[in-house]
């Protein structure tokens, strides 16, 4: 069984779940108002008990178990939530796993820990998106009222965006310019994602530095790619590669 443990940053509590086994660790990365319980996250885990491999998932702050407020995070505080997890749990060689969200701060992760990180995975990976998003009057209503509130696909509560989550995402956009990024990386993404335009993985891999990147689309993939097919992909991209650097 995963052991629960806890890691504190900037006085909070983060709540993960790290499983002992060989690596490179898996570290998941959960998509934005997600956690560490959800479907990808639980399946690649079981995964990983049946593989005998070592893993962390966790909470960032603000959502799931974790302490905080969810409308005080942003986009930099939850990289360095990452980053803060893996110091105390998984020191060693690493494979980031991210979804949405998670895939923007994976490759932010991958950057500063360039040298520990064998591969990336992302599923509907979404860098950027605080650009590309949301549209002129959305912004505008971010930078005049502080935040926004918008319909959920998947809850019935709306999604919150805050002036400080948009605008540390600004800060933090790869898509400019080359990503320095080496190691290996696959992007899993949905043709039918009505979030992350499948066009966005073909131009990330392009925008990579990494000569080892695929990009596999899926037909009729929605956001979550989370139905069985959609776990077994990804459970098979992990499966392939390379256990050392």
């Amino acid at each position: 069984m995963a052991e629960g443990v806890s890691v504190t940053r900037a006085g909070l509590r983060l709540a993960c779940r790290r499983r002992t086994g060989r690596g490179p660790a898996i570290v998941f990365l959960p998509g934005y108002g997600s956690d560490m319980e959800g479907s990808k996250a639980l399946a690649l885990d079981e995964w990983a008990a049946r593989s005998g491999r070592a893993m962390v998932r966790f909470d960032y702050a603000g959502c799931g178990a974790s302490e905080g407020r969810f409308a005080d995070g942003t986009l930099e505080s939850w990289r360095d939530d990452a980053l803060a997890v893996i110091e105390a749990l998984a020191p060693g060689p690493l494979v980031l796993v991210g979804s949405s969200m998670g895939g923007w701060i994976a490759l932010l992760v991958a950057k500063a820990l360039a040298g520990q990180v064998t591969a990336v995975v992302g599923i509907a990976a979404a860098p950027d998106f605080t650009d590309w998003g949301y549209g002129d009057a959305e912004k505008a209503t971010i930078a005049a009222e502080g935040r926004l509130l918008q319909p959920s696909l998947y809850t019935d509560e709306p999604t919150l965006t805050t002036r400080a989550f948009w605008e540390s995402g600004q800060r933090q956009r790869l898509m400019g310019s080359g990503i320095p990024i080496d190691c290996p990386v696959r992007l899993l993404q949905g043709q039918n994602d009505p979030e992350v335009p499948w066009r966005l993985a073909l131009d990330l891999a392009g925008a990579l530095r990494s000569a080892d990147v695929q990009t596999v689309l899926v037909k009729h993939g929605d956001h979550r790619l989370s139905r069985p097919q959609d776990i077994a992909l990804l459970i098979a991209t992990i499966e392939a590669l390379p256990e050392t650097p």
